[in-house]
């Protein structure tokens, strides 16, 4: 009973998080660009809720590592929006919810999630310990290199020239590869499921306005 419930609760989670980005994607494509847009703090916001929900965050190594890479990713962008340290020079728009300093909170949020989601990916196949942390901060990386054509159009951020440099996402890329060793120093497990439909319907998303 209890496991039917679980699987219950994985199917409607997975189903919300395709049913918003699929809703966007068709609704920016018919023109309600702000409308949806201007949502991206709920849809990030209920995406992270539902993570804590099915993941789980549900001991206090998790619970120290989910705080740590929050603030890590803040500290690492408060850096760079405020110093050009690390990303390039940039900033962020309206439509990333509030902000600390020029960084919205979304941002710590996000690079936690997706350091959780893309490790949990990576630890369902055979690859050696290098190889799953390497990977994991790679697709972190390919996320990143997408949603940076659709950035500037839907007020997330921009960088000044118009685009990012080699400097983002080599930046990016460390950062992920420290991030990716502390999960697996910490041994923290995920959820394959979850985390394999978060990060596909984030890439299917930020790919169809790529092109």
């Amino acid at each position: 009973m209890i496991d039917v419930f679980v699987k219950n609760k994985v199917r409607l989670s997975v189903g919300i998080i395709w049913l918003f980005h699929i809703s966007a994607i068709i609704g920016i494509s018919l023109g309600y660009l702000d409308w949806f847009i201007k949502k991206t703090p709920i849809n990030l916001g209920l995406s992270f809720l539902l993570f804590l929900l099915i993941y789980p965050i549900n001991n206090i190594k998790k619970t120290g590592a989910l705080l740590l890479f929050f603030i890590g990713g803040m500290l690492a962008e408060w850096l760079g929006v405020n110093y050009q340290i690390l990303f390039g020079e940039y900033e962020y728009g309206n439509n990333f919810g509030p902000k600390l300093d020029g960084v919205p909170y979304l941002t710590g949020a996000y690079w936690a999630l997706l350091t959780f989601i893309t490790a949990s990916i990576l630890d369902f196949t055979k690859l050696s310990y290098r190889i799953k942390i390497i990977g994991a901060a790679g697709l972190m990386v390919l996320l990143d290199f997408l949603m940076e054509k659709s950035a500037p159009i839907f007020d997330f951020w921009e960088f000044a020239g118009g685009s990012p440099t080699f400097e983002n996402y080599w930046t990016w890329f460390l950062v992920g590869i420290i991030f990716q060793s502390i999960i697996k120093i910490l041994n923290i497990q995920g959820h394959r499921i979850l985390s394999l439909n978060l990060y596909l319907a984030q890439f299917v998303f930020f790919l169809y306005f790529y092109f």
